[in-house]
């Protein structure tokens, strides 16, 4: 079974590389780290097979929130990640949001009508 962690950032935000890196860089290691001590075997097989990763988009902050619920309900790590205010955004602003490491299916089940960043 194929697992991967996919990464929902807003596109409204109009980021710059290096701040949406970095916020997607916040995401996947949050979620990695809960996945590593809540779901322990799903992180294995993740980790064990490269680490897969993708970007997806989302036009503002509150379409975040069925997503979420929906990967908690699927049993997957999530991970909302909100600015500290020091460069481009104010403080507190919703960047992006992680979910899980998982099994693609359960995944993209999820996620899988959301376009590429």
């Amino acid at each position: 079974m194929s697992h991967k962690l996919v990464v929902v950032a807003r596109s409204d935000l109009k980021l710059s590389k290096g701040k949406l890196a970095a916020q997607v860089g916040h995401a996947a290691v949050d979620c990695a780290l809960k996945a590593q001590k809540y779901d322990k075997r799903g992180f294995d097989a993740w980790y064990r097979a490269g680490q897969k990763k993708t970007v997806l988009k989302v036009g503002s902050e509150k379409e975040f929130y069925p997503l979420k619920a929906a990967a908690e309900r699927a049993g997957l790590s999530t991970a909302l990640i909100k600015d500290a205010g020091h460069t481009e955004i104010p403080a507190g602003t919703v960047t992006v949001l992680g979910i899980g490491p998982g099994d693609e299916t359960t995944v993209d089940k999820v996620t899988g009508h959301l376009s590429l960043m």
